[in-house]
């Protein structure tokens, strides 16, 4: 079957998102959900317990609260209330953890630790998962059954100011709200004050039942300057000024009201060190969770310490609080303190309900639920309970009666325990089947896609894929037929719900076939591939090999990075596997070095030598463009690096020197930042540099590094593009000293920061002019000039503008990181890539390389917590969606994006100057001329 190289592509694209869609899906794994939906009306109350006869208790208990105020201040970590900050900065909140009328607990949030997934765990006490962090940048409608859904169907009047998520999440719940933009983080002072200006107002009034409050300041400045800047402390006494207003306007009103209030303070998620938050370390997983309310007094020595809970144990608590229906997905358990003071029967109906609901969610998620040890000890507990109820009936006030339902409080608690953690842990379970078949077909599409690269890499160029022939072959009917009775065993042996298994025997036949086929067709390219092989050599004059070791290198090193990816060690640490591979790199640069100019042209390797020279000859017809590709006389000689050559273009102490500089770049970069999730947590230069003691450090050193930035990109671009760089560069660091990062030598430390607005927007105004004259350059260059000087230039340019553009983006102490970029690549430019004439496949290679260190020197790792979403509000005095996305991505991954960008450049003007050695490819089928 021939296809051209278009077609083979596209093939290989689309197997390769069935293979991806299948990995994601078990990736993903479905959510634990009750089949019982909230639109089908408010079901009745499970009766009471009791053995023998009937119970006069029918009815959901009554409320324990007669209103509910839940602060929430966005990204409080515990240790900011029940560390030395609160005790210093929210004396109030302290007094009332520690002798107050209070129960305390650190909450533990389930990864990811963003915002819209914590307030759905929160409302409906079910665990969002990892796909909901894309959903948190535009929040859908909650359909899910929530305490917000219960309370208004109650008749409940719930009030809410705030992030204007709850408002997404929940558009009809609120008889009055007032939403904040959440992605602003530039502004940590008006987003809170637009919440608090409702407080006196609203606090005087009776006429509602929940009051919601979600104050964002905290977490944007962490977000802009991390959790130790000095704006913390401000803003905690700011939070605690809060809580003590309301605390005393609801202690006022309790005594006008037979039911006691109660008042929540609590966190969505935590803060890392670094300021974001998103993965699963302590401090963005640990949260404060204070419940106050005057019927929590507590006796004189009374010694509460903070108990560890779950977050998704305050909807049970909450409706339980309100008297609503328990959420039907919820997967927490009621916190007992607060029933604690309750008479035996209450708190044994409590749990009754609260167990009954788990137990039913554990009944419609899990097959082999009656195997299940909190099933068991539910069962348990509830024919004691039942006993309980028929001695309490029949007025039996013994110790009997007392010590039974000590009993069952236990056996209901234990219960609760396991169940809970027996939902959580069915959320958790990966389809594993899924995951493996799908893997297994992107791996096959991406090995016959390697085998087939050198076929389809020129225009016009066929493929004959060996498809067609194995498809009627004995190969493949055996391993049909061994996949389907792998699958047959796995489908019939699970106790685990699984998404293939749940496919027709239609639709996982196919799949099946697919992999047949792709298996088949790899073994058959691979074996036509050591035949030609095998041939070229008998048939080569000069039979040496082409592969040097930096090919090799090259090659063993991606493929290698690539099966490196199916161990979640070594995603969680890649960084490590890409520094590896750059100083590897490194060392077998200065191997080539020192062997072209110290052993000459005898023991040069000759990438392209007479075999490779008559297999072109011999397999590949003219091209129509003759101007693309060198002739194989000319390559020959062009390939051998002399020594007498490398001192006409260099000095040869600057070549054998560059790859040790770049090593030496590479590892001063380590130092800066530290990542992954095993040396986040080390001190490194940035957190000095960062720190408050030594701004003027940070602020010489992100100088340097514009001064270096400027020299390093200035020497290609036009007059008017350099004074646009260095008015740009200038602008870039004023912008940092308006917002306090860094300072002039005139400028006192205690100068009032602003925003930045206009600098950063003085900055951008250069950028897309620097931009538009580097496109106004490509297109005179495509339209209008013959020469490639004017589109060279052009693509210089807009490299300019995009380093322009990172420089304003990237905080100051990842000024080097950039500087050092453009460094390295200056070097490997003009002092290993073009003497050494290394070919294009080779130099796109390497820039990928050196791209994807370059995304880790900047401090980024594959956890989504040191995504520096400050980046996207640079310049922005409003939340505007498409830029701040864009300026978000692009200062992620400012070295990919960079190294790209100079690749193109470097492509352009070399391949136009015909210094790049680009061959057709061995065994390819070539249409043009005869």
């Amino acid at each position: 079957m021939r296809l051209g190289s278009g077609a083979f592509a596209a093939s290989c694209v689309a197997i390769e998102v069935i293979g991806v869609a299948i990995f994601i899906r078990g990736f993903f794994p479905a959510p634990v959900r009750s089949s019982a939906r909230s639109e089908h009306g408010a079901e009745t109350p499970a009766p009471e317990p009791v053995a023998g006869v009937s119970s006069n208790w029918t009815k959901l208990p009554p409320p324990l609260f007669s209103k509910v105020v839940i602060v929430l201040i966005d990204a409080l970590r515990d240790d900011f209330v029940f560390g030395s900050k609160g005790v210093k900065y929210m004396p109030y909140t302290t007094y009332l953890v520690e002798k107050g009328a209070s129960h305390s607990f650190v909450a533990e949030a389930k990864p990811p630790t963003v915002t819209m997934p914590r307030i759905k765990a929160l409302m409906t006490g079910s665990l969002p998962g990892f796909v909901d962090v894309i959903r948190n940048l535009n929040s859908p409608v909650l359909l899910e059954d929530n305490v917000l859904r219960q309370a208004k169907a109650a008749g409940k009047r719930i009030i809410f100011y705030g992030d204007e998520t709850w408002v997404k999440l929940f558009p009809k719940h609120f008889v009055e709200y007032d939403g904040t933009t959440s992605f602003f983080v530039s502004d940590y002072i008006e987003v809170d004050k637009n919440v608090t200006r409702h407080l006196d107002k609203v606090l005087k009034r009776g006429d509602w039942d929940v009051l919601i409050l979600h104050y964002l300041g905290l977490d944007h400045i962490g977000h802009i300057s991390g959790p130790n800047s000095p704006l913390i402390g401000h803003k905690l006494s700011e939070m605690d000024s809060v809580l003590m207003k309301i605390h005393t306007s609801l202690l006022s009103k309790d005594r006008e009201t037979l039911l006691p209030s109660l008042l929540v303070l609590c966190g969505d998620h935590g803060m890392s060190e670094t300021g974001s938050h998103g993965a699963s370390s302590t401090e963005e997983v640990s949260t404060p969770l204070l419940l106050i309310s005057s019927a929590f007094e507590r006796k004189p020595g009374d010694i509460r310490h903070p108990k560890h809970v779950q977050q998704t144990d305050l909807a049970a608590t909450l409706a339980v609080g309100l008297g609503l229906p328990i959420p039907k997905d919820s997967v927490g358990s009621l916190l007992f303190p607060v029933i604690e003071g309750k008479p035996m029967r209450e708190q044994l109906r409590f749990l009754h309900l609260n167990t009954l609901q788990l137990s039913k969610l554990l009944q419609e998620n899990v097959p082999s639920y009656e195997k299940d040890p909190g099933f068991e000890q539910f069962k348990m507990a509830e024919k004691l309970h039942g006993n309980w109820v028929k001695l309490h009936l029949e007025e039996n006030h013994s110790d009997i009666l007392l010590g039974l339902g000590t009993k069952v409080l236990r056996q209901y608690l234990g219960a609760l325990k396991t169940l809970s953690q027996s939902l959580s842990t069915q959320v958790a379970q990966y389809d594993m089947y899924s995951m493996a078949v799908g893997t297994l077909i992107v791996l096959e599409v991406l090995a016959l896609f390697l085998l087939s690269t050198p076929h389809v890499l020129c225009r016009k160029a066929e493929l004959d894929v060996p498809l067609l022939s194995p498809v009627f072959s004995l190969l493949f009917y055996l391993v049909f037929l061994v996949l389907s009775a792998i699958h047959v065993l796995v489908c019939t042996s699970s106790e685990s719900s699984c998404y293939l298994c749940s496919l027709s025997w239609l639709a996982a036949g196919a799949v099946m076939l697919l992999v047949s086929a792709l298996f088949c067709a790899i073994l058959s390219a691979l074996i036509r591939m050591i035949i030609d092989s095998t041939l070229l050599k008998k048939n080569a004059a000069d039979a040496s090999s082409g592969w040097s070791e930096v090919n090799l290198l090259l090659l063993l090193g991606t493929v290698g990075h690539v099966l490196s990816l199916g161990a979640s060690s070594f995603v969680e640490e890649e960084h490590q596997t890409w520094y590896f591979l750059i100083n590897t790199l490194c060392l077998a640069l200065s191997q080539e070095t020192c062997r072209s100019y110290f052993l000459g042209d005898e023991c040069e390797p000759q990438r392209h030598s007479h075999v490779e020279q008559k297999c072109v000859n011999l397999l590949a017809c003219p091209l129509q463009d003759s101007t693309s590709y060198n002739t194989p006389e000319s390559g020959t000689a062009g390939k051998r690096v002399s020594h007498l050559e490398a001192q006409a273009s260099c000095k040869w102490w600057t070549v054998l020197a560059s790859p040790w500089l770049v090593l030496l770049c590479c590892r001063l970069l380590r130092s800066l930042n530290q990542t992954g999730v095993q040396g986040a947590h080390r001190p490194d230069f940035s957190h000095w540099l960062t720190s408050s003691d030594h701004k003027v450090q940070l602020s010489g050193l992100a100088a340097l590094s514009l001064v270096v930035i400027f020299m390093l990109v200035q020497r290609r671009c036009s007059l008017v593009s350099k004074v646009a760089l260095a008015l740009g560069l200038l602008g870039v660091f004023c912008y940092r000293a308006a917002i306090g990062i860094v300072q002039f030598p005139w400028q006192s430390d205690n100068k009032g920061i602003s925003k930045g607005i206009i600098e950063a927007r003085f900055v951008y105004v250069f950028v897309l002019g620097i931009l538009f004259t580097g496109t106004k350059d490509l297109l005179k260059a495509q339209v209008i000039a013959t020469d490639f000087k004017t589109k060279t230039v052009g693509l210089w340019e807009m490299h300019s503008g995009l380093v322009l553009l990172a420089a304003l983006l990237l905080r100051p102490h990842n000024l080097p990181v950039l500087a050092f970029s453009l460094l390295i690549q200056t070097v490997m430019t003009k002092f290993i890539w073009k003497p050494l004439r290394h070919d294009a496949a080779e130099i796109t290679v390497m820039h990928y390389w050196f791209g994807q260190a370059f995304f880790y020197f900047q401090g980024n790792s594959n956890n989504i917590a040191t995504i520096d979403i400050s980046a996207g509000f640079v310049g922005l005095d409003t939340y505007m969606e498409v830029p701040a996305t864009f300026l978000t991505v692009f200062g992620t991954y400012v070295g990919p994006v960079l190294w790209a960008s100079h690749l193109v450049y470097f492509l352009s003007s070399e391949g136009n100057n015909s210094r790049l050695n680009i061959y057709p490819p061995v065994g390819v089928s070539m249409e043009g001329r005869r």
